[in-house]
C-alpha cells in the first residue's frame, strides 16, 4: 500500500467507536481523551464501566442492526475491546465505517482449533492438539496426544472458563460432561519454565512496534501478576517479537494484539493463544512506558504513527480480583499506581482493578520497533 492510498488519520476531535464496555474499553477511552479524541462505547451490558468515561454510549444487543447503524454514523472508525463480539457484527459495521482490526482476526481467534491451525500453517509451534466432537473422537485424540492434557471449548471461555484438565483416561468423560458436549480442542499440557506474552501493534501502514514481554503468573487460571523484565533470554525475546509480527502481517492486522507463550525448559517458545486486542498482561505499560498499549491501539486504529514502546522502568502489575478491591483505601496509601474499574458488583473471580509498582531499570530500556 502506498502512502497516497492510506486512509486519512482521524484528527483530534474525531470519534473512535468501541465495541465492548468493560475495563479495556474504559482504559481505551481514557487514552483517546489524552490525544484529543472522543469515544462512543457500544455494549450489551447496562451500566458498563466504560460508559462513565466516554463521550457517548449505546446500550443495545450486538446483533441489533438499527442500533449498529446509528452507532456507525456517529463515529469515524470502529474497533473492539474483547474478542467475543460476533464476527457478523464486525462484518456489518465494516461495510459502513473503517473497522480495525477486521473480521478475519476475530474469525481466527474466536475458534481455538482454527487459531491453532492458523499458527501451524505459519510454521509457528504450539502444543500438540486435536479437534474433538464427541466421546469417540475424544478417546482417539487422548490416545494420540497422551496425558496430562486439557480439554477446552473451541469458542468462548475466558479466565479458565470452558476448560477441564485431564490427568488420566478415567477423567475424560467427566471433562466432556463439564463442557456440556460443546465442540472442543484437546491439547497436551506443556511443562513450561514460565508463561509470558508479547503485546505488539501494527499500524495501517504496516509499521510494527512491540513492548517488552512480561512474565505472567496465573492463579486458578486467572492472571494474577505480570512482571517486566521477564526471565526470557534475548534470543527468546527476539523470537517472540518475530512471531507476533508474522501473525500481525498474516492477518493484515491494524491495532494492538497479544500473543501468549509458554517458555519451555529447553529455551523454546510455544504459542498458547492470540488475543486480538489490548491485554491484561500489558496494563503495566500505563506507567512504565511513554506510550501505553491503550494509546498505541488508539493511534493504530486512528491512523496515527505508532508510538515508542520502550519502557523507562521495571514494573510489576497485580490484578485485584473479587473482594481484594475492597482494600482500595490501604492500597491508595502505598507507592503504587491504583486503577479501579468502576464495576458495580464484586464477584469471586471478577477483575475489579489492578495496581502497578515501578522500580528503576537494571539495564537498558526494552521494547522494539520497526517499519
Amino acid at each position: 500500500m502506498t502512502l497516497a492510498a492510506l486512509p486519512l488519520p482521524v484528527a483530534p476531535g474525531g470519534t473512535i467507536g468501541i465495541l465492548g464496555g468493560g475495563q479495556l474499553g474504559r482504559m481505551l477511552s481514557l487514552a483517546a481523551a489524552r490525544l484529543g479524541l472522543k469515544t462512543h462505547i457500544y455494549s450489551d451490558e447496562a451500566g458498563a464501566p466504560a460508559f462513565a468515561v466516554s463521550a457517548a454510549h449505546t446500550h443495545a444487543a450486538y446483533r441489533h442492526e438499527a442500533s449498529l447503524a446509528d452507532f456507525a454514523r456517529d463515529v469515524d472508525v470502529i474497533t473492539f475491546e474483547f474478542e467475543n463480539v460476533p464476527s457478523e457484527t464486525v462484518e456489518f459495521l465494516a461495510a459502513l465505517k473503517p473497522t480495525r482490526p477486521g473480521a478475519r482476526a476475530l474469525a481466527v481467534t474466536q475458534d481455538r482449533l482454527a487459531e491453532k491451525d492458523f499458527l501451524n500453517r505459519l510454521g509457528i509451534a504450539t502444543a500438540r492438539y486435536a479437534g474433538v466432537a464427541g466421546s469417540a473422537q475424544a478417546r482417539a485424540a487422548l490416545a494420540a496426544i497422551g496425558t496430562p492434557a486439557i480439554l477446552k471449548t473451541r469458542r468462548f471461555g475466558y479466565d479458565g472458563k470452558g476448560q477441564a484438565r485431564i490427568a488420566g483416561d478415567h477423567e475424560l468423560e467427566s471433562a466432556l460432561e463439564s463442557i456440556h458436549g460443546a465442540p472442543a480442542i484437546l491439547e497436551r499440557l506443556v511443562d513450561f519454565a514460565c508463561e509470558c506474552s508479547l503485546v505488539a501493534a501494527r499500524g495501517a501502514d504496516g509499521s510494527f512496534a512491540a513492548y517488552d514481554p512480561p512474565e505472567n503468573v496465573h492463579r486458578e487460571q486467572i492472571l494474577r501478576r505480570s512482571q517486566v523484565p521477564s526471565r526470557l533470554a534475548l534470543a527468546q525475546h527476539a523470537e517472540a517479537t518475530a512471531i507476533a509480527r508474522t501473525i500481525a502481517d498474516a492477518l493484515a492486522y491494524v491495532g494492538v494484539l497479544t500473543v501468549e507463550f509458554f517458555a519451555t525448559e529447553d529455551g523454546g517458545l510455544l504459542v498458547n493463544e492470540i488475543a486480538p486486542r489490548v491485554h491484561n498482561s500489558g496494563h503495566w505499560t500505563l506507567e512504565a512506558c511513554m506510550v501505553s498499549q491503550f494509546e498505541q491501539h488508539i493511534r493504530a486504529v486512528a491512523g496515527w504513527p505508532l508510538g515508542d514502546p520502550s519502557r523507562h522502568s521495571n514494573a510489576e502489575m497485580v490484578n485485584l480480583i473479587g473482594a481484594e478491591a475492597e482494600e482500595w483505601k490501604a492500597l491508595s496509601a502505598q507507592p503504587v499506581a491504583l486503577h479501579l474499574y468502576g464495576k458495580h458488583e464484586i464477584r469471586p473471580g471478577r477483575k475489579m482493578g489492578h495496581f502497578t509498582r515501578l522500580s528503576p531499570l537494571a539495564g537498558p530500556p526494552g521494547g522494539a520497533a520497526g517499519d
